[in-house]
């Protein structure tokens, strides 16, 4: 990215990229599984590659794998895309205080590169968006240099993948070491009362409807775990004295 080579001087970056380095192991054997998954379903070299460059989001690249096989109306595995990758939803407000200054070419560009473990680590640095210049270029440098890394261990070993499909068998069942990297993100971001009932119902609600068809179980953990923590928000707190 073109605004990348304008922040890989700030020592921020360089903070970023070895904060991400011990997580990179685990995103690289998932992209590595992601990239022979596309290829061994049917897809072909080519719309696999792109599927890794244009999509960049492992969890709805594999949740879109079996409904593809299955012949799915495409707006059953649009709406499945969409549900699974809410998240990202949440992830780009919380990071509108800290990028909005910016131009939009370079918010997108963010938006694209930002994935899960990047959000954890930048939101954990920097808690608060910064309100001075050096600050924030700080910030983006941060991200920028987490980002980079992210991207780099997911696409280069899923482009791998692909080239390699019929060498590298499925039976290896490297992708398991993405979940372990996806747990432990979840179980970081457990912090709070909310987070970890979301957590448990979702996970709940797609075991129970594991038998749907066209994994409609992951819609339906995903709508479980929104409604039941939509209520919990709105329910009256009680007063201390009560308590």
């Amino acid at each position: 990215m073109f605004f990348l080579r304008a922040l890989n001087s700030h020592p921020e970056f360089r903070q970023g990229l070895r904060d991400m380095w011990p997580q990179a192991p685990g995103v690289a054997a998932w992209g590595l599984m992601t990239g022979v998954a596309m290829v061994k379903s049917g897809l072909s070299l080519t719309e696999s590659a792109l599927m890794s460059l244009l999509v960049f989001a492992g969890s709805s690249q594999l949740a879109s794998l079996p409904l593809l096989i299955a012949g799915a109306p495409a707006w059953v595995i649009l709406a499945t895309g969409f549900c699974v990758n809410l998240r990202f939803v949440v992830f780009s407000l919380h990071l509108r205080p800290y990028l909005m200054h910016l131009p939009l070419r370079e918010r997108l560009g963010h938006g694209y590169l930002t994935a899960d473990m990047s959000y954890v680590l930048f939101t954990r640095r920097f808690p608060r968006p910064a309100t001075d210049a050096p600050g924030r270029l700080a910030q983006e440098a941060y991200l920028a240099g987490t980002c980079t890394t992210n991207w780099l261990s997911w696409v280069v070993p899923s482009l791998v993948g692909v080239v390699l499909a019929n060498v590298i068998p499925t039976q290896w069942g490297l992708g398991f070491a993405g979940v372990l990297c996806l747990v432990g993100v979840m179980s970081s971001l457990a912090t709070t009362r909310l987070r970890i009932v979301s957590g448990l119902v979702a996970g709940a609600a797609a075991v129970a409807a594991y038998s749907l068809p066209l994994k409609l179980n992951i819609i339906v953990a995903i709508a479980a775990a929104v409604l039941i923590c939509l209520a919990m928000e709105r329910r009256p707190q009680l007063p201390e004295a009560v308590r």
